[in-house]
């Protein structure tokens, strides 16, 4: 392969990933003026295949928003920003066998599910707490409603992104 053809196909993946990143923020340009609410910055890096950590998700959203922040962030800015973080491969999703062994760990009697009660009391009481709001989204996906449990391997493998 040339040197020249290699630069071309690296053209058009940025080209496709340029694409991929306008789509993503398009859907919560409501205004239809390049810019997004600065709270919808997390949905837009998610929908893009991304799981940044809190941490790492304000350091994102500081990296792209105005030096006197207007709770905007135009698209102009975020989208070298994000170009950069996708062609690095970060904020990857944590493989399978390592959630699923997570959820093994708080699953000493080798149940394969834990209670309601239990998920809450491991998802505020231990590790970085989840918020209220995460707290009611990951419970809504994940406790079966009939038995009030989580089968920890359905929504392991419900939540794991396919990367192909």
């Amino acid at each position: 392969m040339t040197t020249l053809t290699v630069l071309r196909i690296a053209e058009i993946a940025v080209a496709e990933l340029h694409k991929k990143i306008k789509e993503a923020f398009e859907v919560f340009d409501h205004e239809v003026n390049n810019t997004v609410d600065v709270r919808e910055i997390g949905t837009i890096v998610r929908s893009l295949g991304c799981c940044p950590r809190e941490g790492e998700l304000h350091d994102l959203i500081a990296e792209v928003e105005e030096e006197e922040p207007t709770g905007y962030v135009r698209f102009e800015k975020f989208l070298p920003v994000m170009t950069n973080v996708l062609l690095e491969r970060r904020y990857r999703p944590i493989p399978e066998d390592i959630l699923l062994r997570a959820f093994e760990v708080l699953d000493p009697l080798k149940r394969g599910f834990l209670s309601k009660e239990e998920l809450i009391k491991y998802m505020t009481e231990e590790g970085e707490p989840f918020s209220q709001e995460e707290m009611e989204e990951m419970l809504s996906a994940a406790i079966d409603p009939e038995s009030n449990t989580i089968h920890y391997k359905d929504y392991v493998t419900m939540m794991v992104i396919d990367e192909n």
